[in-house]
């Protein structure tokens, strides 16, 4: 079966149960500040997990496209990727454990033919607040799961949520597959990390509301959200190790060996992991900079250039790579193939700049070796490694390598120590972003929500048709909104758009919601980013007679009580992009 297959079979599997197939949403989710990308398939649907209705009613089912960044570091082996699919299938206050394992169960066992002696299961344990789910254990137990093959386990292992302090919670069942692998100790189970079981598939019951008090109140409208990794289980229904063996990466993987001089398996599993993920990013608006989103994507091709001259692949043949995985992807992954220009012409531009940062890197490090020489030394401080790396992307290896043929060592153990501070910095700074949680709905949020719709028709009036939005990010505090144009905008034109979206303001205007088709919409005239991501039907709110556009929403009854609106920063963010920073005082 290929990947292609076992979406198709998931999704129509689901759809068979009553369940509406939505699309993917993009990798870089819209209006949500507290992440930077789309990492599961529950961040689109965060607003109707907690209580809003969905378009498309109480069943869904969909492919979501992710990327998560906290494992960069150990992509390489065979279980670690950048961007990977998941599929899942929701219930919104339907149905509860009892329907969702068994047809979790029933997708296994009859459409995918899996050995059910193979799988395992666990459940949450319980704690003090929270009792042990024999809800989840004694449906697996009616299924066919034997007492022996399902484990408590704790909150660590079997909890999810909530996102932030407070929100929507709950325990959840992970099913997991017997590799053959002999037990590692007599306590082996799947919350062990031997690798004799692999996780398929996660079903989460949120059944519980986290207070700020720390208490748990059950949820009037428990929800069910699941999540099965497509290329985790395609390497399993193919027999493979992992899934650089599979018809996903395959192609790109024998072309880097073909074409390196001093092939390295690793090397090349990050080359390929790294440069899917980039054409995915691109594709979804991202572009590198020294900023979120934009500097994970310069992070990933920086890597990939460092390892394709680790193994002698001449950094040219990069445009050769992605030529490869625009041909793998063309079928699941339309959108890649229509937008191949554009990713190789964002490609090949950072990739030149990143060769000229290295050369400037190797100046770098020959003034420090004359330095530390004529000091009489013949180590180079670890201060100085992580400089090289930090600014000029020079791993330690490479600086090791450099420094051997000038009959130097590097002082590694300083420079891990400044690496490991670096890195407690970078993570500190990613839990903050969660901090509020994944769906803040705040009546100042909600203002920013319905300020960026003003914005957006703003600049449509001010700088012409071709300003629309590329993008927005929304906090407490401000918003931040980007749009296309070519040049940057002027103080006086910043001001018309700030004058523009104040007499809306003020003008206390009605903002109505209405639920559509996508053909409706359009005839209605209503604008929309990303609306392909929508589904059969879409909410469309109406500001006044100012503004129409697609959203999944929250926004305020009237706009006067808005605050006033004002431009705090207009700056460039990528080639042909602009971004707007704004405040309601």
């Amino acid at each position: 079966m290929k990947a292609i297959e076992l979406r198709k079979k998931y999704l129509n599997f689901f759809e068979n149960h009553g369940h509406k197939v939505i699309p993917s949403a993009p990798v870089v989710p819209e209006n949500d500040p507290t992440v930077l990308f789309t990492t599961a398939g529950m961040h689109p649907l965060v607003p109707y997990l907690l209580g809003e209705p969905h378009p498309q009613g109480k069943r869904l089912t969909d492919y979501q496209k992710c990327i998560r960044t906290g494992d960069i570091d150990s992509v390489g082996d065979l279980s670690h990727l950048t961007f990977f699919e998941m599929m899942g299938n929701w219930s919104l206050g339907d149905y509860f454990k009892h329907e969702s394992i068994e047809m979790s169960y029933n997708f296994l066992k009859d459409v995918l033919g899996i050995d059910m002696d193979k799988i395992s299961v666990t459940v949450f344990a319980g704690e003090d607040q929270i009792p042990r789910d024999e809800e989840a254990a004694d449906r697996w137990a009616e299924m066919g799961i034997p007492r022996d093959r399902i484990y408590y386990c704790s909150r660590e292992h079997n909890w999810w949520g909530p996102a932030g302090e407070t929100g929507p919670c709950g325990p959840d069942t992970e099913i997991f597959y017997d590799t053959g692998k002999e037990k590692c100790s007599e306590k082996c189970s799947p919350a062990c990390s031997c690798g004799k079981y692999l996780e398929i598939w996660n079903n989460v019951f949120m059944q519980y509301n986290k207070t700020k008090e720390g208490t748990y109140e059950p949820l009037k409208a428990p929800n069910v959200d699941t999540g099965l990794g497509l290329e985790r289980v395609i390497s399993l229904l193919q027999g493979k190790n992992n899934v650089y063996e599979t018809e996903l990466f395959l192609e790109v993987m024998n072309t880097i060996e073909n074409l390196s001089k001093n092939f390295s398996i690793q090397s090349a599993r990050i080359i390929a992991d790294h440069l899917r993920a980039a054409m995915f990013m691109i594709v979804d608006g991202v572009r590198p900079s020294n900023v979120e989103q934009g500097y994970v994507l310069r992070r990933l091709l920086r890597r990939i250039i460092r390892h394709m001259r680790k193994i002698e692949l001449d950094t040219g043949e990069i445009t050769t790579l992605v030529d490869v995985f625009v041909n793998i992807t063309k079928e699941m992954y339309p959108e890649i193939s229509e937008n191949a220009d554009t990713i190789r012409n964002v490609i090949v531009e950072e990739k030149n700049k990143f060769i000229k940062t290295l050369e400037h890197g190797e100046k770098e490090f020959v003034k420090n070796v004359e330095r530390a020489k004529q000091e009489g030394k013949n180590k180079l401080e670890g201060q100085v490694v992580f400089r090289l790396y930090d600014t000029f992307g020079f791993p330690p290896e490479m600086t090791a390598e450099l420094a051997d043929e000038k009959d130097m060592t590097i002082d590694m153990e300083s420079f891990e120590e400044l690496f490991k501070k670096h890195q407690e910095l970078s993570r500190a700074g990613s839990e903050a972003k969660f901090k509020g949680g994944l769906a803040d709905h705040s009546e100042k949020t909600t203002a920013y929500h319905t300020a960026t719709h003003l914005l957006h028709k703003a600049l449509q009036i001010v700088l012409g048709p071709h300003a629309t939005q590329k993008g927005s990010n929304i906090t407490a505090d401000r918003l931040r909104f980007d749009f296309a144009n070519p040049q940057k905008v002027t103080k006086e034109e910043l001001q018309k758009v700030e004058d523009i979206v104040n007499e809306q303001i003020g003008r206390d205007l009605i903002v109505t919601c209405e639920e559509m088709s996508i053909e409706e919409a359009e005839k209605s005239g209503a604008t929309g980013l990303f609306a392909s991501k929508y589904g059969d039907k879409v909410k469309v709110y109406t500001i006044g007679d100012f503004s129409k556009e697609i959203c999944g929403g929250p926004h305020v009854e009237r706009t006067g009580g808005m605050g006033h609106f004002k431009i705090l920063k207009e700056e460039g963010v990528a080639a042909g992009i602009r971004r707007i920073k704004a405040i309601l005082e």
